[in-house]
């Protein structure tokens, strides 16, 4: 799937509420799209999951995106920009037919304007500017893109690149998608997850799961670096800041999933040292950041091909149990159950094995469907 252009001359006559021409520049495409890209989910509002069910009274509630549009005009061109929205293959949710966005031009050529777009996906976003003589000069087309559900990863080696396996995407229509907040690229979320190592995640699976249920694409932005403790994501620290840039990059998610604990087990860390570096650390990112997503903790402690040390390990058991109780957090999976043939030998990367992924998927995906069916109260 890609971003295309209408180049060369075009010749085809289109009928709206009066005769439109579609025409280009002979030499360069008419218009370069820069929001929304190829593969983005922008993270939807206003989905009410008790009435997202066909039969609602009034309709399903899924929600809607205001979805930035923004690109450079490559030639002198004066008039109202619209654009629609098509669905593309199996696609959920509901098209939208020519809209003006109201357009702001910051210079002769940028423009920046936003569109309302139910849930669902993939859309073909197609724009065009309307002159004041009636002519409609066709800008391009962006595709595939969706409004759904974004989530931010953070934590250690279990969440990011360090298991067995390099898992696809087995949704059909490839509806799971990874950003890359350091280049600012979307893509479908095949294993390896971008700047996170070399080796299998979880995601693909967790994704798999959670997009025929929500009816709706699923995104992720993957920041976990292997081995770190949750002092080395504290304000001032280079992880937080690498959290804290992703963050803004990616814009609005609905749920930071953490990760996180074997290397506090290490190096002993109190319960009540983790409670505060957690409750720190989101703090000082949701004031960054100017917006407060729910943190869903996992209770990962167990690394037994590294350590069996069930004392340490329950000292940050019971820091996560406590903080799934306080403000801002909610419980994450206990990927903790998943022992035995779950766990690479030696020999191996040593964290999930393949199977271990797939079930360490589901047990996100029922904590992820938990939270959106039972969200903690402010």
């Amino acid at each position: 799937m890609r971003e295309s252009f209408v180049c060369g001359i075009a010749t085809t006559v289109m009928f709206f509420s009066f005769q439109a021409v579609l025409v280009a520049d002979e030499q360069e495409p008419v218009a370069k799209f820069t929001s929304p890209l190829p593969y983005q989910i922008v993270q939807r509002e206003g989905y009410n999951v008790k009435e997202s069910h066909s039969h609602a009274v009034g309709g399903a509630q899924r929600g809607s995106a205001s979805v930035t549009i923004t690109g450079s005009v490559s030639k002198h061109l004066k008039g109202d920009i619209e654009c629609r929205t098509v669905l593309l293959e199996d696609a959920f949710g509901e098209a939208v037919d020519w809209t003006d966005i109201k357009a702001r031009f910051d210079s002769e050529k940028v423009f920046t304007g936003t569109l309302n777009v139910p849930a669902g996906g993939w859309y073909r976003l197609e724009a065009r500017i309307v002159q004041d003589d009636g002519t409609a000069v066709l800008l391009g087309n962006i595709e595939p893109f969706g409004v759904g559900e974004v989530f931010i990863v953070a934590g250690q080696s279990y969440a990011e690149g360090s298991n067995d396996e390099l898992l696809n995407v087995q949704e059909p229509q490839g509806r799971v998608s990874s950003f890359n907040p350091f280049d600012g690229t979307w893509r479908v979320a095949h294993d390896p997850q971008p700047d996170v190592g070399t080796g299998g995640t979880i995601w693909p699976p967790t994704g798999d799961l959670l997009v025929p249920i929500l009816q709706v694409p699923v995104g992720f932005c993957n920041v976990a670096v292997g081995g770190t403790a949750s002092s080395q994501w504290l304000p001032g620290e280079k992880l937080y800041q690498r959290l804290l840039d992703a963050g803004l990059a990616v814009g609005n998610v609905r749920a930071v999933l953490w990760q996180q604990g074997e290397s506090d087990v290490i190096a002993n860390t109190t319960t009540e040292t983790y409670v505060a570096n957690i409750k720190r650390i989101r703090e000082s990112l949701a004031e960054a950041w100017a917006r407060s997503p729910t943190w869903l903790l996992a209770k990962s402690t167990l690394h037994p091909t590294v350590y069996k040390r069930p004392e340490a390990e329950g000292h940050i058991r019971a820091a996560l149990e406590a903080l799934w109780h306080e403000p801002g957090f909610a419980p994450g999976p206990d990927t903790d159950l998943l022992d035995g043939p779950h766990r690479g030998p030696v020999g191996t990367r040593q964290h999930f094995s393949g199977l271990g992924q797939r079930r360490a998927g589901l047990l996100w995906f029922a904590a992820i469907w938990n939270f959106l069916q039972f969200p903690p109260q402010p």
